[in-house]
């Protein structure tokens, strides 16, 4: 059987302390036999031998459907979809007791539902499986059936409580943070200051979609943070911190104290210190109001130069091609991606964008940047004197780290900027830890070697940890870098981490359906597919459970290894 359960000994503590107050707002997760039965369906989905051992099916349960594991010769019953982006799982990776998410590698408990990796903060509904002369019957509440979703159990603020929590970021490490504390609880005061004037919300949709709406990309809601007693504090940066007197001080004027303290301010977009870098339409992609403003300047005559061949700069092109007269990147190399992936690939994906209509300069750069006379961008100078015409300029140049504000503050800063933490996130400073872009800590699946990584998922990962790390529960981070991009409606996953001098393709690259295997000697530190799901989260969930792959498990056959994970 498969049950649910969110409380703990604390929990219940909290929960008869004050019942007047918390009885209508403490969330219910778990399915317990005083539940209202109106609430619920149950029914017989299919027969024990319809499902194998190590086999992920659907199975429709009252016109929705159920998803069935079978592992260890045990059933479970969870939601259908990836609680991110809706990522149908019956194709995911199935790992050791959970399953991975195939888009973006988003991992779920198969005992719980409970997220466990990252992107997405709801966890998986897991519904109660009975066994009857053979017959599979599963038991689950009806509006979990349609949302596909499930909130974990949280705790509210309590007088009795005088911790105070101060998470400085919103970004997905800040948001996931605040919620585990509440999960895990803490019922003392957290704060999260926010340095837009937004809720914590999907970011990566910033180069991506730059059409997207803020109200249906930020997480959670106003009502939604203050239900769960967590104050966010939206259009405020923090300038200061002080670690001997436990206080953040804010851009509005006030100071706040806190007993520990969460940093993760994530990167702060490159420009140019060319002459013309300030003029008007010479644009980074950061931010919402980036978004918003890069949208508003496309239009069918408009000609575009993005300076910069990886990740922003080929996202930027990817969706404005079809919406402006002309895309020109220019690369520092003669492909995009080269750095990371190779010439292999990178050629591949470059014909894909010259065939889309983008065109591309090599091995190039920019001198100067020319003004229109009215203080906006006219033209682009290149390094080789060649003048490109351009209405708007996205840069997409890399990145450094809003950690500014702590210096002096006692927390030492790495000379780029970012911020060395232990396995635990802790900061030199105990009471500080810092998670997310900035963070210079442990990559578990790279031999525990500290690098600052810019993933999405990681970042909510860090705050998960971070959060367990603060109120005691000690909990070494155990990383699997994850990645992807979507270009031109095909995605690319990646996955690991680490320098390399080999590479072993299965598959077709020119034609974009492949595997590439990147090995550092005879270990492959990471993979990137494309067109190949779910082989890149079958990789990452082999590196989770602490299996390395090497080059002898893919010489002969590259795709053998992932018949038995």
């Amino acid at each position: 059987m498969c049950f649910l359960t969110c409380f703990t000994k604390r929990s219940f503590k909290f929960l008869f302390s004050d019942i007047p107050r918390r009885i209508s707002r403490y969330r219910m997760s778990t399915v317990t036999t005083q539940d209202d039965d109106s609430e619920f369906v149950e029914d017989v989905v299919c027969k024990v031998q319809d499902i194998n051992e190590n086999e992920m099916k659907t199975f429709e349960l009252n016109v929705q459907k159920v998803l069935l594991v079978k592992q260890n010769g045990k059933i479970s019953a969870l939601g259908t979809k990836c609680t991110h982006y809706g990522a149908p799982l019956v194709n995911g990776a199935l790992g050791d007791g959970r399953v991975r998410c195939q888009w973006h590698g988003a991992c779920f408990s198969l005992a719980t539902g409970d997220i466990e990796d990252f992107p997405g903060l709801d966890s998986l509904p897991c519904y109660k499986v009975t066994i009857e002369d053979d017959n599979v019957k599963v038991r689950a509440r009806k509006s979990e059936l349609s949302t596909n979703k499930r909130e974990k159990a949280m705790v509210l603020k309590s007088s009795a409580e005088p911790q105070k929590i101060v998470a400085i970021g919103g970004g997905p490490a800040g948001a996931t943070l605040v919620e585990t504390l509440r999960q895990e609880g803490f019922q003392g005061d957290i704060t999260l200051v926010c340095r837009e004037n937004y809720l914590p919300y999907d970011r990566v949709k910033v180069s991506k979609a730059m059409d997207f709406e803020i109200e249906k990309a930020e997480f959670r809601t106003d009502k939604y943070y203050k239900d769960h007693d967590i104050t966010v504090l939206k259009g405020i940066k923090a300038i200061g911190v002080d670690t001997s007197a436990k206080t953040v001080s804010l851009s509005d004027g006030k100071q706040i104290p806190y007993d520990k303290l969460f940093v993760a301010t994530g990167c702060k977009p490159r420009k140019l210190n060319n002459p013309g870098s300030s003029l008007k339409n010479v644009l980074v992609l950061k931010d919402y109001s980036d978004s918003v403003y890069a949208y508003s300047q496309l239009n069918p005559e408009a000609e575009i130069v993005v300076l910069g061949s990886s990740f922003i700069g080929m996202e930027a092109a990817n969706y404005c091609v079809d919406k402006v007269k002309s895309v020109t990147v220019i690369g520092r190399s003669n492909a995009p991606f080269i750095n990371m992936w190779g010439e292999r690939i990178g050629l591949a994906i470059l014909k894909m964008f010259e065939n889309k209509g983008v065109k591309f300069i090599p091995n190039s750069g920019i001198k100067k940047i020319n003004d229109n006379g009215e203080g906006a961008i006219s033209s682009v100078e290149l390094n080789d004197g060649q003048i490109l015409k351009a209405d708007i300029l996205f840069m997409g140049i890399g990145s450094g780290y809003y950690t500014e504000f702590l210096k002096g503050s006692g927390v030492e800063l790495q000379p780029d900027g970012s911020i060395e933490t232990n396995q635990y996130l802790q900061t030199n400073i105990p009471d500080v830890y810092a998670g997310g872009d900035i963070a210079y800590s442990p990559v578990w699946s790279y031999h525990d070697r500290k690098v600052a990584i810019g993933h999405y998922g990681l970042a909510h990962y860090h705050g998960k940890m971070a959060a367990l790390n603060m109120l005691g529960k000690q909990t070494p981070i155990k990383s699997v870098p994850y990645f992807w991009t979507m270009l031109f409606g095909k995605g690319f996953r990646y996955a690991g981490h680490g320098a390399y001098d080999d590479v072993i393709y299965a598959g077709d690259v020119d034609n974009l359906k492949f595997m590439a295997y990147f090995l550092k000697g005879d270990e492959v530190v990471s993979t990137t597919s494309c067109g190949m799901d779910p082989l890149v989260s079958k990789f990452a969930e082999r590196l989770a459970q602490g299996r390395k792959l090497y080059r002898k498990d893919i010489q002969e056959d590259p795709l053998a290894w992932t018949k038995s994970l």
